[in-house]
């Protein structure tokens, strides 16, 4: 298989898609492993009905995995334990989210897949195209005991029906927490984010009441005051428009009208209902046409690749942008690789008209997102075991963890920590594909929140290790603010809806409903990009084509289908 590595920063910090070579990077390497308390016992699964897993039955397991993060290297400390204690070999095909859609058709269209799918698909296509087998006979007790205990209490969250009954097809992998909800001290979701350097310099201005206007002033002075960053043109702000990252450009009306991510609808008294073509957005798009005209907004947003995006914020030359903290943080890590922790960025909450901002809401179960088996796969029961396995606790901290006494040391009072070069190991890409499996980690189910003996599933969810792993200048610019986390820039969030989030209700492939949301989609990338860059006085004139076109598409279809699901939602997960 041809394999996709998204990001790969190299000894000069440039960051590049690499592609890699036919059949996957073997796992074949000398290099030692410490054996200790965080190596599993390979009897872990005596009891269970599926295979025990050993390196006396070695396996080769093939797996395509949709993320942002990097393939593992050839020497990877984390894929010879594999093959040590379970015998398992792991052949990747890594796709980054902006090629998910074509590849996916393409494994469709040709009816063969990896054994492992890992992918993000909100629609379910893999599940209503036929390509997982149902999980349901593996989820018991006495069979894939910890995914039984994973999906247990969410069973009719996660179940979907792709025409043959409600069936589990996929596992989650993310949100699914276990213990304490800790940490938070990375904020992951919706922000109009800020470089920290342009609030130095700004004198650390009060982020609270936030509007557009001020943000963009922000903006604005430190780019007359610093025209270019280390060579190269300052950006003031990036508009994300990537296929499949639409949203970034699509989505800041619902929360400059002070709603939470509901996707393409806003949600007032559990009813749903398109902001594309009302007057929110079009203030928004307004404005942006105004900040473009001013020469504030990249130009090349609407034609560049999101892995050229990610190129662009990680040269530290852009300012500010819309988007979710996860899905630019590969940027983010080649920033802090290379010390230039100010020019990583925080979040602000721009609103309209005073209302309170809801950008932080409630972690939430990735429902239609995560790992199933395929029905290419020879041999399921192998495929489900080793899966299984990723999901004991012992396996679960090497992931998130690493290696006790390379990567982190338990303390007297059993608390994990690090030292600083540890931590500093932790930040350098380079270190990370030797001693990682961040693409893996990313997509297969986990135990977020504490491990059984308190710990958190990452170091920063830890909080003491959290603050200890921040730099100098990060740890004063917390000071200035008066802030412990990141997080402590958002608002608080209240209780999440019982249907909440619309923007993962499913829409049958085919259907009217996914039609119109996608021709939603197809006119906002059409016709957004013009309406931003146009001279002011044509705006009017292009907001009319933009609405008009959407006038012509089957909206009440695709809304009855998203209410539809609210009112399923509200019905079957009262208590789920």
């Amino acid at each position: 298989m041809k394999r996709f590595a998204s990001l790969v920063l190299a000894a000069a910090l440039v960051v590049s898609l690499a592609a890699c070579g036919n059949g996957g990077e073997s796992t074949n390497s000398t290099q030692s492993t410490a054996t200790n308390s965080s190596s599993p016992s390979t009897t872990a699964q005596s009891g269970s009905t599926l295979p025990v897993l050993s390196p006396d039955k070695p396996v080769e397991l093939s797996i395509w995995i949709t993320t942002n993060q990097q393939a593992p290297s050839a020497d990877n400390k984390i894929s010879k334990l594999l093959k040590d204690k379970l015998g398992v070999t792991l052949k990747y095909e890594i796709i980054t989210p902006d090629n998910q859609d074509q590849k996916i058709g393409v494994m469709l269209a040709g009816g063969e897949f990896p054994d492992l799918i890992g992918a993000t698909d909100q629609n379910a296509r893999l599940v209503t195209g036929g390509a997982y087998i149902p999980l349901d006979d593996y989820l018991k007790p006495e069979a894939a005991d910890a995914l039984y205990e994973h999906v247990k209490p969410y069973w009719n969250k996660i179940a979907y029906d792709g025409g043959q009954g409600k069936h589990i097809y996929q596992i989650p992998n993310y949100n699914r927490f276990y213990g304490e909800i800790t940490g938070g001290t990375n904020y992951g979701a919706s922000a109009f984010w800020i470089q920290k350097a342009v609030l130095a310099d700004a004198g650390y201005p009060d982020l609270s009441n936030m509007t557009l206007e001020k943000y963009f002033k922000l903006l604005e002075d430190y780019k007359n005051k610093n025209p270019k960053i280390d060579g190269q043109p300052t950006i003031a702000f990036e508009v994300l428009a990537a296929t499949g990252r639409e949203w970034g450009m699509t989505n800041p009306p619902e929360y400059l009208a002070g709603h939470p991510n509901n996707g393409g609808v806003i949600v007032e008294n559990n009813v749903a209902q398109i902001f594309a073509d009302k007057d929110v957005s079009k203030r928004y798009y307004k404005f942006l046409n105004e900040m473009n005209a001013k020469g504030l907004v990249d130009r090349e947003s609407f034609t560049q690749t999101l892995d050229q995006y990610l190129a662009k914020l990680a040269t530290g030359r852009v300012l500010g942008m819309y988007d979710q903290r996860w899905s630019f943080g590969n940027a983010n890590d080649a920033l802090v690789a290379a010390n230039k922790d100010e020019r990583t960025y925080v979040a602000t909450m721009p609103t309209f008209d005073g209302v309170a901002p809801y950008y932080a809401d409630r972690d939430v179960m990735n429902i239609n997102q995560g790992v199933g088996v395929s029905v290419s796969c020879k041999n399921p029961d192998v495929a489900v075991a080793f899966v299984n396995e990723i999901m004991k606790e012992e396996w679960q901290k090497i992931l998130s963890w690493g290696i006790e006494g390379e990567d982190y040391q338990v303390g007297a009072d059993g608390r994990f920590t690090r030292t600083e070069k540890q931590r500093e190991e932790s930040r350098d890409l380079v270190w990370r594909s030797s001693n990682k499996l961040k693409a893996l980690e990313d997509i297969m189910p986990k135990h977020n929140g504490t491990f059984s003996d308190g710990n958190a599933y990452g170091p920063d969810g830890q909080p003491e290790e959290f603050f200890e792993t921040l730099r100098q200048y990060d740890k004063d610019f917390l000071t200035k603010y008066n802030k412990k986390t990141w997080r402590d820039f958002n608002n608080q969030p209240p209780e999440n809806p019982v249907y909440y989030p619309a923007w993962n209700i499913a829409l049958p492939d085919g259907s009217d409903a996914q039609m119109a949301n996608k021709q939603l989609t197809d006119a906002s990338l059409q016709y957004l990009p013009k309406i931003i860059m146009a001279k002011p006085a044509d705006f009017d004139k292009l907001w009319t084509e933009y609405t008009g076109t959407i006038g012509k598409i089957n909206v009440k279809a695709y809304e009855d289908a998203i209410n539809a699901g609210i009112q399923d939602r509200i019905k079957n997960w009262g208590n789920n």
